[in-house]
């Protein structure tokens, strides 16, 4: 079932390609601007539907993995480590992106003529921020997805079910329900996925056409090829705590990364990769506290992209940045963008901040706007990735890791909060081929 749902979704993104180009170059602008609303609409439902199931998934794995670690020392020694390894892989992302825009300078010589008006984008106020990771009641983060408020809010009923004891048990029990539930939904949903890929491509091209990445071809380009740099950076530091295990879990997150990809939505990733994170051998109980910390505060590729499009726009418009400024700049982007993801739009709302706050052009923004989606998808999928090796290494790193080999199969029916044999993850899954 796998392999040929990773087949359909690549199908799905050269069959959306392929409408997307003819559309663009057979139909009228009028035509195209009234067809590409229901290609819109397939992906829409697509990225709803797994919204729907991220908030209660995100806060019952959660609940379910603080009350089975059984102390709050290995929640707080694992938090530390997380963090830890975030901040590390940000200042890689960061200061690699830094790099390759001052080696390429892909601003440099461009005739872009800027649009005068700056994007409208909220001003980055880091009280409000402080203040919007403690939610107000319990609805309100679960209704707006507000990933950091559910992390808030997952740990204190955690922490208040283990204190609980027996007294607990039926909430647990149904906290344990919610997060199967949620899984088999996402399954149903994860068989529309190859429609929404399609439609997500053959909106955004037959939109804009091939004509949008030529224009900036060479930032495009070389950002793509600093994505391939991070990666196997990525991949071999995974592989110096993984060893050979790094290609295992590279082939189980194959599809989480294609539906990041094609949909530029690491959301609508996030449902399958902790199902494939527990095929891979990773207990629930790690995956479900350090992915959802990992999608607030280790983006790695928005991480390279913000310094690569901060230094690029001062590129385009000739301004000249002597190194300690440059560093200044790496080192409020490092700050400023931790805990960001529930903010709208939230790279752009940085970048703008950056901008303004060392002197350069806000307006600058409006560069790269049109190519944004496409820079999106490779920023996703590096997400995507990044996450996924560092809740494999932190598992790793726990002694928890219980998958010996790309042949691991586990029992669909055992309890997710049974005693289990070492070789048998704590919190297994249906095996694909039984769904």
């Amino acid at each position: 079932m796998d392999r040929l749902l990773t087949r359909l979704i690549v199908l799905g993104m050269v069959l959306g390609l392929l409408t997307g180009l003819t559309l663009h170059y057979q139909l009228t602008a009028a035509s195209v601007a009234a067809i590409i609303p229901w290609f819109k609409l397939l992906t829409d439902i697509f990225l709803n539907l797994i919204r729907m199931v991220v908030a209660p998934l995100v806060f019952a794995t959660i609940v379910v993995g603080i009350v089975n670690m059984g102390d709050t020392a290995s929640l707080g020694r694992i938090g530390l480590r997380s963090l830890a390894w975030f901040i590390c892989a940000s200042l890689i992302s960061i200061s690699l992106g830094l790099v390759l825009v001052n080696v390429f300078q892909p601003g440099v010589g461009q005739s872009l003529a800027a649009v005068a008006k700056a994007p409208d984008v909220s001003k980055l106020d880091p009280i409000v921020f402080l203040l919007n990771i403690v939610p107000k009641n319990f609805f309100e983060a679960m209704a707006t997805n507000n990933i950091l408020q559910i992390l808030v809010l997952s740990l204190f009923a955690g922490v208040g079910l283990s204190a609980l004891g027996e007294k607990g048990e039926p909430m647990v029990r149904v906290c344990e329900s919610l997060s199967e539930l949620m899984l088999q939904v996402t399954a149903y949903v994860m068989r529309y996925a190859p429609i929404a890929v399609f439609g997500a491509l053959a909106n955004v091209v037959a939109d804009k056409g091939p004509e949008i990445l030529f224009a900036l071809w060479k930032l495009v380009i070389e950002f793509f090829f600093g994505l391939a740099i991070l990666w196997a950076i990525l991949i071999s530091l995974g592989a110096v705590v993984l060893k050979h295990k790094i290609w295992h879990l590279l082939r189980f997150i194959r599809e989480p990364l294609l539906i990041g990809f094609s949909t530029a939505s690491s959301e609508a990733a996030l449902p399958r990769l902790l199902e494939q994170l527990d095929r891979f051998g990773v207990p629930r109980r790690i995956s479900g506290f350090v992915l959802p910390l990992g999608y607030s505060f280790n983006l790695d590729g928005t991480m390279m992209f913000m310094s690569f499009a901060v230094i690029f726009i001062a590129q385009v418009y000739g301004i000249e940045l002597h190194w300690t400024r440059q560093l200044a700049i790496l080192l409020t982007l490092m700050i400023s963008s931790k805990g960001v993801a529930g903010v709208p739009r939230a790279s752009t709302v940085i970048i703008a901040a950056t901008l303004g706050m060392f002197g350069l052009p806000v307006e600058g923004i409006t560069l790269i706007v049109g190519v944004d989606w496409f820079l999106d998808m490779g920023r996703t999928a590096t997400n995507v990735l990044g996450n996924s090796i560092a809740t494999a290494v932190i598992t790793k790193w726990e002694g928890l890791l219980t998958q010996e080999g790309p042949e691991f199969v586990e029992h669909p029916h055992a309890p997710a909060h049974a005693s289990k044999p070492a070789t048998q993850s704590l919190n297994p899954v249906p095996n694909a081929e039984t769904r």
